[in-house]
């Protein structure tokens, strides 16, 4: 009997055990082999609905789109080079006596460089000048013979060709003078050039010879290289692309010109637009155009590259918001404006110009409307947004970039590029 009762028991303990105990987890499949749909479940299942909670308010920093006047610029590399370039060398020769430049040295127009030894062409300068008084004296002379000989004939006390005679001297040592004073010149201009001078204002480079040697006009390496650096101009390309707009900001008067950074977010020196090549480069597809910079704090070197910025255009009282805003959807461009501070719309737009800071926003947008510009992950049209200032935390996993925006670049000022 009491084996029966426990029998019993047992058996009901079982009943129950299988009727309210809760089933085990399936032993297939394994987690590693369970699809993607049934892994979006449970992650789903453990987020407790972040993505599909129509309540919750997505936090979001926004910004008001704003009327004003946008610059519109051009972007192009090139490099400096110098306006002139000279090879210093001498001009006679000899020994060279002086040295009187440091390399490296800023110097100017006509600062003495060097000195060859002047010993024999002062000489010859003297000599020529020593003549030269000789024939002066005889010059003299001879006028005075003249004169007595023409006062004779005259009163015919002398005859007419003794007079002739004294007038062709007087000729002869005109002639002998004249010649001799060019000489001089010659001389002078000789003596001159043993002192070396800078032909223009500029940087010394590396010398080229020193002191005590024997230098000839012949020499091909030259005393010293100067290089003009002040001001220095700027070689770079465009696309053909922007041939139209560049004539055109010339029709207009200077063109303003920018000399930045490799990364584009310092100005190095501000110039002007000098020539736009009269031809395309048909193998690159790109004109040259070259700009003059007055350098004045030497900032800019010959031969360094640069990123020159041109200021095409001005866009007058045109719509902007900033260019993350912009966001890129099957149908184009969209932006989510928010409507009444709690909730947003996407709104179709316009695109005119858009760089990594700014758009312009030809239609779909009005000045004073508050657009998103961080926190789109989680936005759907229609949803509850917080608005929070520009600046503050917000979620990681909202930070997504518009794909149109160009994150690479660092606009120096508040404007579009191309």
């Amino acid at each position: 009997m009491k084996r029966v009762i426990v029998f019993l028991l047992v058996v009901a303990a079982g009943v129950a055990a299988w009727r309210f105990w809760p089933p085990p987890a399936p032993f297939w499949p394994p987690p590693f082999l369970a699809s993607k749909d049934t892994q979006g479940q449970q992650s789903e299942t453990r987020r407790g609905g972040r993505r599909g909670g129509g309540d919750e308010a997505v936090p979001v920093i926004v910004s008001k789109a704003e009327r004003k006047d946008v610059p519109v610029y051009l972007d192009g590399v090139g490099s400096f080079q110098a306006p002139n370039t000279v090879t210093v060398r001498p001009q006679v020769e000899g020994t060279l006596v002086e040295v009187a430049f440091r390399e490296g040295q800023d110097v100017k127009a006509g600062d003495v460089l060097a000195r060859i030894d002047p010993a024999t062409y002062q000489a010859q300068y003297d000599q020529a000048v020593a003549q030269k008084a000789q024939f002066e004296a005889q010059l003299a002379n001879a006028r005075r013979d003249y004169e007595r000989y023409s006062r004779l004939a005259k009163n015919d006390f002398g005859t007419q060709q003794q007079a002739d005679t004294a007038k062709s001297t007087i000729d002869q040592l005109s002639a002998q003078v004249r010649y001799y004073g060019a000489l001089i010149d010659q001389a002078k201009t000789t003596l001159d050039r043993t002192t070396v001078r800078a032909p223009l204002s500029g940087r010394t480079g590396v010398r080229g010879v020193d002191q005590g040697n024997y230098v000839t006009a012949g020499d091909t390496t030259g005393i010293v290289t100067i290089t003009q650096v002040q001001p220095i101009a700027a070689l770079f390309t465009l696309p053909q692309q922007n041939i139209a707009a560049v004539t055109k900001a010339q029709s207009r008067g200077p063109v303003a010109v920018e000399a930045l950074t490799g990364d584009g977010a310092t100005v190095l020196d501000k110039g002007a637009l000098d020539v736009l090549d009269n031809q395309v480069d048909q193998t690159t597809g790109t004109v040259k155009l070259k700009a003059t910079f007055p350098n004045a704090a030497l900032s800019l070197w010959p031969g360094q590259f640069t990123t020159i910025r041109v200021a095409a255009d001005v866009l007058k009282n045109v719509v902007t918001v900033p260019g993350p805003a912009v966001q890129q959807g099957p149908d184009g461009p969209f932006v989510f404006v928010v409507k009444d501070g709690a909730t947003v719309g996407q709104r179709p737009v316009t695109v005119t110009r858009q760089d990594a800071s700014l758009a312009v926003i030809a239609s779909g947008v009005e000045a004073g409307d508050q657009v998103v510009t961080t926190g789109f992950t989680r936005l759907r049209d229609g949803s509850k947004v917080a608005v929070g200032s520009p600046g503050a935390d917000s979620d990681p996993e909202d930070e997504v970039p518009s794909p149109s925006a160009k994150t690479e670049e660092t606009p120096r000022a508040e404007g579009v590029t191309r």
